[in-house]
């Protein structure tokens, strides 16, 4: 009988357990298709081409308004980024050229894996997101990236203006759910690995 209680005890603390990794899963999915990053690679970590990756990250920031006004949707943004690639890949050459750099520049946009980043106040969740990628010469070097959609990348923009209480709270307060990200990315190498 005691077996029998120990099966029964140890399966619900599984459906238990179950229970809250899909609900937080659900959540940090939604999260996941709800953001468009922007992902900018240097040429390499030398130093130059790190000072470089940032000059592009500052005149992209500066034209964004310009570039993406009006977009008031996710989707807005996705089909105004894929209009604009040649504007973005141009504005980012002439940052390279004014400063006596000939690497090439490229621009996708692209469904990506990303590992947990901290940017500013808040923490993104490891996962695969849409991104909008600056690649710069072989694109070996540091990133640097941000949320640009919702405009996270603006220091006026706050999380709590585009998501609801419970995501803004993932975001901001991420070292509450550090054993959740664990046990989701657990969960979803498991499905990957037994699909």
């Amino acid at each position: 009988m005691k077996k029998l209680e120990i099966a029964m005890i140890l399966s619900l603390i599984l459906v238990i357990f179950m229970g809250s990794v899909s609900g937080f899963a659900g959540k940090i999915h939604h999260l996941q298709n709800s953001v468009l990053r922007l992902h900018i690679l240097a040429n390499s970590d030398s130093e130059q081409d790190q000072n470089l990756k940032l000059k592009v990250r500052d005149a992209l920031l500066a034209q964004s308004e310009n570039l993406f006004q009006g977009c008031e949707t996710l989707e807005d943004m996705k089909k105004r980024a894929i209009a604009q690639k040649e504007t973005i890949r141009l504005i980012a050459q002439q940052v390279l050229e004014e400063n006596g750099c000939h690497d090439q520049v490229s621009v996708q946009l692209a469904r990506m894996e990303f590992d947990t980043r901290e940017y500013e106040e808040i923490t993104m969740p490891a996962g695969c997101y849409d991104a909008l990628r600056i690649l710069i010469g072989q694109a070996k070097g540091h990133n640097w990236w941000c949320v640009m959609y919702p405009p996270l990348c603006l220091p006026i923009a706050e999380p709590d203006q585009y998501f609801d209480s419970a995501t803004t709270e993932i975001l901001e307060q991420p070292q509450q759910y550090e054993i959740r990200f664990k046990c989701l990315e657990l969960w979803e190498a498991l499905q990957e690995r037994f699909p």
